[in-house]
């Protein structure tokens, strides 16, 4: 099948633009943005708990709750992509922090589980902030600078670990109080009440922090010419490392304290800041993987991004037990003997989880500086659909979590399920380029990185 290819191809990669004053107001104000709204997104990897005891909700229904933000943080990032360069991020990334905290106002008083679960989806909105602030800080930096400035901004994921940082605390201070006379209780439902208030005051400063005018790189481009890339196989595949890196992260960070306390025993507080160890390195590396991308190439961060996901996710999905064989009875009292034992305690578990985190958050910058070197004129539809594709993933392995630990009945088969992810595109990657360097080589074999190296027909392939 013939694609159309993208108007990359004839745009020479060393051609530099002027740096944009106010880009640093920009990336500052958005990325503080994107770690409150993030919070928002991720809150009920902690208060799921206390909510499944207060509700009386069923393990199968925590899943359901804390995967129903993840799923419509990831219907609209195709949206907000496109309408960051049309609109200006200005006004995308202010009215959506205003959208979450309406729905998170609500979550205080929430009285039903209808209401429950419908407020949970609508508070998923500030999920899609991402692909939002990648357009607009796309266009305020260039493109020697973009792997960076993607990596820092994408680095507010660190607000997944906010909620388990702060909310237990918060749980247990002011469990059995009543405020406003009454009108809101103590506990888990203090939190949506600070965050609320958070992202009024955050929408009233980004609104007066960041330079004007916008930038809108597609202020002139029909919609229709914007989704021309997504028939690109590139931008499919894109997405599929995207799930790996970001979804299996999304997924982990809300399974992590359920998991903690359910197969260590920890105190909900400890859970979640165990999880939160977990969280750091695969937020804040990720400027490290921008500016490793920038200087090394984003393939072969890839590369070494998938090798170390495979060895971790490897040794964490091996269930904890030994085998048994038989023996001659005069070797064994039962005819039976015990051999490769295996387990790993709370400590191990932890140290091989946070090596896993630091490589999801190298390889989280690298996808996204595919993206500009691959579509500079369509940032923020590919983006958008990128981040859309990679946040739906998170929503798919949630559950897809809870039935391989069901089907199997072994509590590592979470592990397995990213395990087997991150093998089918490491092999995907690895065949496409050998698929190019196979087409063009030699001439290729140290220059995959560039898309104007491609000819017509490798690009359309890639």
């Amino acid at each position: 099948m013939s694609l159309t290819t993208t108007p990359d191809a004839t745009v020479d990669p060393t051609a530099e633009e002027a740096p944009a004053p106010g880009r640093y107001r920009v990336l500052v104000t958005s990325t503080i943005s994107f770690t409150l709204l993030f919070a928002v997104w991720m809150q009920f990897g902690i208060l799921g708990v206390p909510i499944q005891q207060e509700f009386g909700l069923s393990d199968t229904a925590f899943y359901w709750l804390t995967a129903l933000p993840v799923l419509n943080g990831a219907i609209w990032r195709l949206g907000t992509g496109i309408l960051a360069d049309r609109w200006g991020g200005r006004i995308v990334m202010t009215a959506m922090l205003v959208m979450a905290a309406v729905p998170t106002f609500l979550l205080a008083g929430v009285s039903s589980g209808a209401a429950l679960f419908a407020l949970a989806f609508l508070i998923g909105f500030a999920g899609n902030s991402f692909s939002s602030g990648i357009a607009w800080n796309s266009a305020w930096f260039p493109r020697s600078q973009q792997g960076f400035a993607l990596g820092v901004f994408g680095a507010g994921n660190v607000g997944a670990s906010v909620t388990k940082l702060i909310g237990p605390g918060i749980i247990g201070a002011t469990a059995g109080a009543v405020y406003f006379g009454g009108a809101i209780e103590g506990g888990w439902r203090v939190v949506p009440i600070v965050y609320g208030v958070l992202l009024l005051i955050m929408a009233l400063v980004q609104w007066f922090a960041v330079p004007r005018p916008d930038k809108r790189p597609g202020a002139n481009i029909p919609i229709r010419t914007m989704l021309i890339p997504l028939k690109q196989t590139r931008v499919w595949r894109f997405s599929l490392y995207y799930v790996a890196v970001f979804g299996a992260y999304v997924a982990l960070a809300s399974a992590l304290p359920k998991y903690y306390k359910t197969e260590y025993g920890v105190e909900l507080w400890e859970a979640g800041l165990l999880t939160a160890l977990f969280i750091f390195p695969a937020s804040l590396l990720r400027p490290v993987g921008g500016w490793l991308s920038d200087k090394l190439g984003a393939r072969r961060v890839m590369y070494w991004t998938f090798g170390l996901m495979l060895m971790t996710t490897g040794l964490l999905m091996m269930p904890s037990g030994y085998i048994v064989v038989d023996v001659l009875p005069a070797k064994s009292a039962d005819g039976t003997a015990e051999v490769l034992p295996w387990s790993l305690g709370i400590l191990p578990f932890t140290l091989v989880l946070i090596v896993l985190g630091s490589a999801m958050g190298i390889g989280k910058a690298a996808v996204y500086k595919h993206i500009p070197e691959y579509f500079p004129h369509d940032v923020g539809a590919v983006g958008g659909l990128v981040g859309a594709l990679g946040a739906l993933g998170g929503f798919l392995l949630l559950p897809t979590f809870g039935y391989a630990v069901q089907w199997t009945g072994l509590p590592t088969a979470l592990f397995g399920v990213l395990f087997v992810l991150t093998l089918g595109c490491a092999l995907w990657m690895h065949l496409t380029i050998v698929s190019m360097l196979h087409r063009r080589s030699p001439e290729l074999s140290n220059a995959f990185e560039h898309p104007h190296h491609d000819s017509d027909a490798t690009a359309s392939a890639l």
